[in-house]
């Protein structure tokens, strides 16, 4: 059947034959070789105590074709009925299941490729991590401690900076323990987080933390490019190396993706592909199967993206899986949410009320918009008085702005190096620049230095830097305090000031008439926010009374509506993608749709074209070692940006004429006066 044959299911290849036309298909063959076949098949029966007869029955090519053949009419008219997904029925879900093992058995023998079997989360964790913190004068917090006693589901509820990611992992490897003991298997852990930026972070902090070079699989859709800017950044950068250096970051993308290792940190869209199914993704269901999930800032995700991974999470639970949710802003509406979907008791863990919270944060308000005068002036003064100030805005129209008012001060009291403006339109090479002169200038524990850090939501979660003080615009509490956490994050200064000023409000394109803060955030929860938030102007962030604080958000009537919205999402992915009444039916013909749930685009300038095409042709061999010297040209767009560009199918990537700048990122996009992309409206 040509080429893609062997990618179709089976019933499509063989279902119509006669007994006749299916012998055909295996005939003529050789009688010896069939002997040794069906001697392994007897003895491999055998050792794994399946019914066989006692001797091998004889080798005749006719009777064995027959009997094939009649065991796969039964087999159709089995399957041909849709199966049980039910707890009393599972049969569906076994049946995936079985195909994702033999499938990935198949990519792991073709790749020559083992499994790893050494765990880097190891069973001496805690004793090391206790020993570590006693020689920084610490000792692990009782929060951390009743994670690591927890046995079975975990909602960990504890302040930014608290330690979370360790007593995740001390939690973690008590549930390895229990898994191995009942299972026999190795559990593997997923880290999952909403944004790439904080997934490579987290990936690089894992390494240090487990000690573990290559232990730690990253899975997100531009794996293979952090593989390839870590290198880079270790010193493989010389022109001469780049190639070799792309060769070895392409393995190691690809060994993640044949479940190699044992740890892995990524999205939820890379787990939730095995919805998908079929002989191309039923593996991934099979691979998480009796393993550990950590959800980080389960808050981030909005409505439909959030029911989905809760339709996913009951799945895993069903698989045997243990999920963790942690968060630094959990509000209760959302742990009953976890809680209904686990259909299982979630210990809630958070710090005993004997222990004090940091004092970080002191709030004020200003009416006065980030972009007004009197704002830029307020920040002006405070960079004269040699301090670092974090500039968050909603987009990036109001955070080029910002930063081309304040920048030249900044560099004339203190720098060329002590201003930087992030967000997410860069070129991946410029954005992986700025990033590193970031971290050099303001990342946390390091020599507090003089600075201004201009930026979008980029900022709140990406990287581990502290600032002296913050100005925001008003957006929902969670992306606020996520923000406010960049400043003063260790602690160790007095209450900083975290300044919030009042969005304005409008239509955007395309939203009927619903209003949004500055053209990003949705009116109703931000308008919740500012009004708790001006209560307590003046005052110190209780970090213990943000839970209260998202509570009076989510009991309002958006968070009501929230709620709905959250259950009608999760019912809907698991009807359309987690029955499994057909379990060996390919859904690779959805995927396309599925990636544009989760995936925006990406495009190259016209003035990058010749460079671009330069760098694909630089190497021979693999093209996607070709190719991932070629995507550090790409700019990140919105999905419904695509009519925006142009696909050039020689190149196999879109294009756009556009106005750019390595500092300030992508300017405008000139295309169809309706289609026109302007700043403002996309964060």
């Amino acid at each position: 059947g040509g080429a893609d044959a062997r990618k179709l299911p089976v019933f499509t290849q063989y279902g119509t034959d006669s007994a006749e036309e299916f012998a055909a298909r295996f005939l003529p063959a050789d009688e010896q070789q069939l002997t040794h076949l069906m001697n392994w098949v007897h003895h491999t029966a055998r050792a794994s105590a399946l019914p066989v007869d006692r001797e091998v029955p004889a080798a005749d090519l006719r009777e064995l074709t027959t009997k094939a053949h009649e065991l796969f009419e039964d087999l159709l008219h089995r399957w041909s009925q849709p199966l049980g997904f039910g707890e009393e029925d599972s049969d569906g879900l076994l049946a995936v299941l079985l195909l994702g093992a033999v499938t990935m058995a198949d990519h792991l023998s073709s790749a020559h490729a083992s499994l790893h079997q050494r765990h880097p989360l190891t069973a001496d964790y805690r004793a090391r991590l206790t020993e570590r913190l006693a020689a920084k004068g610490h000792t692990v917090r009782p929060q951390q401690d009743m994670a690591g006693d927890t046995h079975g589901h975990l909602l960990l509820r504890s302040w930014t900076a608290s330690g979370k990611t360790e007593g995740s992992l001390l939690w973690a490897r008590t549930q390895i323990d229990d898994l191995t003991a009942h299972t026999g298997g190795t559990p593997r852990i997923f880290y999952v987080l909403p944004y790439l930026a904080s997934i490579n972070a987290m990936s690089d902090r894992l390494r240090k933390e487990l000690d573990t070079p290559d232990g730690i699989g990253v899975a997100h859709s531009k794996a293979a490019s952090y593989h390839l800017a870590r290198s880079l950044a270790d010193g493989c950068g010389e022109d001469e190396d780049r190639t070799d250096t792309a060769a070895k970051a392409h393995s190691r993308a690809e060994a993640t993706k044949n479940f190699l290792e044992l740890v892995r940190v990524g999205t939820p869209y890379q787990l939730m592909r095995g919805a998908l199914a079929g002989p191309v993704h039923s593996s991934i269901l099979m691979d998480s199967t009796n393993s550990v999930f950590i959800l980080d800032e389960l808050h981030a995700f909005d409505t439909r993206r959030l029911g989905m991974i809760l339709a996913m999470m009951r799945l895993w639970t069903r698989t045997g899986g243990r999920v963790a949710v942690l968060s630094a802003t959990l509000p209760t509406a959302l742990a009953e949410l976890v809680t209904e979907t686990l259909q299982q008791p979630a210990s809630l863990v958070e710090a005993p009320t004997s222990v004090a919270t940091p004092a970080r944060h002191r709030i004020h308000t200003r009416l006065s918009h980030l972009t007004d005068e009197t704002s830029i002036t307020e920040i002006r003064d405070q960079l004269t008085d040699g301090r670092s100030v974090l500039v968050v805005a909603n987009n990036v129209k109001d955070a080029i702005l910002l930063y081309k008012e304040l920048a030249p001060l900044c560099t004339q009291l203190h720098g060329k190096d002590s201003a930087y403006l992030l967000h997410s339109r860069y070129r991946r090479m410029d954005r992986t620049a700025i990033e590193t002169g970031i971290l050099k200038r303001f990342e946390a524990g390091s020599p507090r230095r003089p600075g201004l850090l201009v930026g979008t939501q980029a900022l709140e979660v990406s990287l581990n830097i502290d600032l002296d003080l913050c100005h925001t615009s008003a957006a929902d509490l969670e992306a606020l305090l996520q923000r406010f956490g960049r400043t003063n994050r260790i602690g160790t200064l007095p209450p900083a000031p975290v300044v919030i000023h009042q969005p304005t409000y409008g239509p955007r394109r395309g939203g009927g008439g619903a209003l949004w803060a500055d053209g990003v955030y949705d009116e109703a929860p931000t308008r919740l926010a500012w009004d708790i938030l001006t209560r307590h102007d003046g005052e110190i962030v209780d970090e213990r009374l943000t839970t209260t604080w998202l509570d009076q958000v989510y009991s309002s009537d958006w968070g009501r509506q929230w709620r709905i919205n959250v259950k009608n999402h999760q019912r809907d992915f698991e009807d359309a993608f987690l029955t499994f009444g057909q379990p060996f039916d390919d859904r690779s013909a959805l995927a396309e749709n599925f990636d544009a749930q989760f995936d925006g685009t990406e495009a190259i300038l016209s003035t990058d074209r010749d460079a671009y095409a330069a760098a694909l042709d630089k190497t021979t061999g693999n093209p996607k070692t070709s190719r991932l010297l070629a995507d550090e040209y790409l700019i990140p767009m919105p999905h419904w940006a695509g009519g925006l560009t142009r696909y050039e199918k020689n190149l196999k990537t879109r294009v756009i004429d556009g106005d750019y700048d390595p500092v300030l990122g992508l300017l405008a996009v000139k295309g169809l006066l309706q289609e026109t992309y302007r700043p403002g409206e996309v964060l």
